[in-house]
């Protein structure tokens, strides 16, 4: 069966108040939302949804997410990166990794790039014990990672390189020829996590189900 590029995606999670038809609003909410998790200090992190088959709408870089607006979001071509419109705000430094995912799996609708601390934690613990993905055996929360068939999932782990595209191009190369169905997330050591999914409800999810299953981890000892 062949994969096509879905449409602009504007489900909104955690039942932000926005216009259902209003993309730059669901996104901007639920940055609003990751802020107050604490999963999104300050400037950090990015969320997107993609926009047809050759555009991205993600958020702007360099502004608080605690504070962000529809107007706090910028359309890039999904090839480059490069703003479609002339005079929009700057796109996330990130941007390149949202594409690298949109690239690799041509069904997904929306990206979460943040820094939820567990995540983080235990992609730094693993990184520090010699690298090699995160794996998650038996825990019921595996479900909520579109898995429900599975008794375990492994999560890629990224050395977090100051050169952003360099992740960008190691997240593409890994999911080139990617694991049979992989999971919908991947670590970045020292850094977050990013998950994606068919619309920015799922990915959203999924992110705060990763964030569950690392906190028990680390929790557990495994």
């Amino acid at each position: 069966m062949t994969a096509h590029p879905v449409d602009v995606v504007s489900t909104a999670p955690y039942g932000a108040a926005a216009d259902p038809y209003d993309a730059a609003g669901w996104l901007s909410a639920t940055a609003r939302t990751l802020y107050e998790r604490g999963w999104m200090p300050g400037t950090s992190g990015n969320v997107s949804v993609r926009s047809g088959a050759d555009a991205v709408l993600i958020t702007a870089s360099g502004l608080g997410k605690g504070r962000l607006t529809s107007a706090d979001t910028v359309l890039v071509q999904a090839d480059t990166g490069t703003p479609v419109r002339p005079g929009s705000p700057r796109p996330s430094a990130e941007t390149c990794i949202h594409l690298a995912v949109y690239r690799a799996f041509p069904m997904v609708g929306a990206v979460v790039h943040a820094h939820p601390p567990y995540a983080t934690a235990l992609a730094s613990r693993r990184y520090r014990a010699g690298g090699g993905p995160v794996r998650f055996t038996d825990l019921e929360l595996i479900k909520g990672m579109g898995r429900a068939y599975l008794d375990s999932i492994e999560i890629p782990l990224f050395a977090n390189w100051r050169e952003v595209p360099r992740i960008a191009a190691e997240v593409g190369d890994h999911f080139a020829h990617p694991a049979t169905d992989p999971a919908p997330a991947l670590l970045i050591t020292h850094h977050g996590a990013t998950t994606w999914g068919a619309d920015l409800a799922e990915a959203s999810d999924r992110l705060e189900c990763l964030e569950a299953l690392c906190q028990l981890a680390l929790l557990i000892g495994d």
